[in-house]
């Protein structure tokens, strides 16, 4: 009886974490980029919420293929396997890692799980919203601190701003200016937290850069959570597949906030393949950098301001304030980011196609010019609540 007791205890505590996770408003990467529903019309380029235009790589998309008609099956085996092709990639054991449906769902369960009423959140401005929001909804006071005028995270004033921290969240590259933070950097705030608070570092956008990751500090047993996804480089956004990888306690203490884990096994079968698919990362971090460099020097030639970025996405400057800008941009098909309040005259642009990126150069010179005058294609449609995918 005391295990069956101890059983319905654990299911209990479980159950009332997860619900308490459903009721949030869990905000996510295409929520904010597109919260003004327009229904883009046919030909529209979508260079607005930093997805990859080149989608998951033959061999996932294959591997898609032949999971499907075993889709009736949870087929946990799956799940493993990737948890175990990431551990032996990473040098890490496969107790250290959790898959997730993408890496903004253990975005929140971490700030549920480490940040309270007196327990602080604490990030750049700007950077990416959903753990703020999250925050709020908890009861968690956020903590905003501006980048340094290199656009990395000022790790000095983040840990001056927030003795009471619970949580320290670093996105390298950050999102919305594709800027990288150091690792040194990094490890001075690891190294200089309060005792007991966490530092989860975001690396969705890594795989686009030469940066060196931080998987060395989970090697090493720090207070660290670190975050992947699938979703950027390995264009995989619609399947759903991302990992956090840290300590096995802190993982577990994440976990009491999202109820049972079935993963889609087609996002598993995808994953699997995209890792083992030989040259992929370099293939694609060539294409993305080279089209990227070309739209710099067309800007440079141009006379645009923007943010020099080692992602998918860069901050470009409007002059004026955004939204005309954006508007102006939609009027033409070209759907562009959204606006941070830090920076209210720049919007973050994301690296399409070379062709896309043509398409956006021309709307944008019209734009700028004053030849295009702003207006909305269609008339907005509130988002509905609820939990959607990042």
């Amino acid at each position: 009886m005391a295990n069956a007791s101890t059983s319905r205890r654990s299911f209990l505590t479980l159950s009332t974490a997860a619900s308490a996770a459903m009721v949030l408003r869990v905000v996510t990467e295409p929520m904010l980029a597109r919260a003004r529903e327009h229904h883009p019309p046919a030909g529209s380029v979508m260079i607005d919420a930093n997805e990859n235009p080149l989608g998951p790589c033959t061999s996932a998309r294959t591997s898609v293929i032949d999971i499907t008609p075993q889709g009736g099956r949870y087929l946990d085996s799956l799940t493993e396997d990737l948890a175990n092709t990431i551990a032996a990639q990473e040098g890490v054991k496969a107790e250290s890692i959790h898959i997730y449906a993408g890496s903004t769902d253990p975005l929140h369960h971490a700030v549920c799980a480490f940040t309270s009423p007196t327990r602080s959140y604490v990030t750049a401005d700007p950077g990416f919203e959903a753990g703020m929001f999250t925050s709020e909804a908890i009861g968690t006071r956020v903590v905003k601190v501006p980048l340094t005028r290199a656009h990395a995270h000022d790790v000095k004033a983040m840990l001056a701003a927030a003795p009471d921290a619970g949580l320290f969240y670093v996105c390298t590259p950050n999102n919305p200016t594709g800027t990288l933070t150091p690792l040194a950097d990094i490890e001075y705030l690891i190294e200089n937290k309060p005792k007991g608070s966490i530092v989860l570092i975001d690396e969705a956008y890594i795989h686009f850069s030469e940066a060196a990751s931080a998987v060395d500090f989970v090697k090493a047993g720090k207070d660290v959570v670190l975050l992947r996804t699938f979703s950027k480089l390995y264009g995989m956004a619609g399947l759903r597949c991302g990992f956090a990888m840290a300590r096995p306690d802190l993982l577990e203490k994440m976990r009491a906030y999202g109820g049972w884990n079935f993963m889609p096994v087609t996002a598993m079968a995808a994953g699997n393949a995209s890792l083992k698919h030989s040259g992929l990362v370099a293939e694609r971090r060539k294409i993305n950098a080279a089209v990227r460099e070309e739209t710099f020097q067309w800007l440079d030639r141009n006379g645009y301001s923007y943010v020099r970025s080692e992602s998918n996405c860069f901050m470009l400057d409007t002059k004026r304030p955004a939204k005309q800008v954006i508007d102006a941009m939609a009027a033409q098909k070209i759907f562009i980011g959204r606006i941070w309040p830090a920076w209210p005259t720049y919007s973050r642009i994301t690296v399409g196609t070379r062709d896309e990126m043509l398409q956006f150069q021309d709307a944008w010179k019209r734009v700028m010019s004053g030849s295009v005058t702003a207006r909305v294609l269609h008339p907005a449609r509130p988002r509905r609540e609820g939990v959607l995918p990042s």
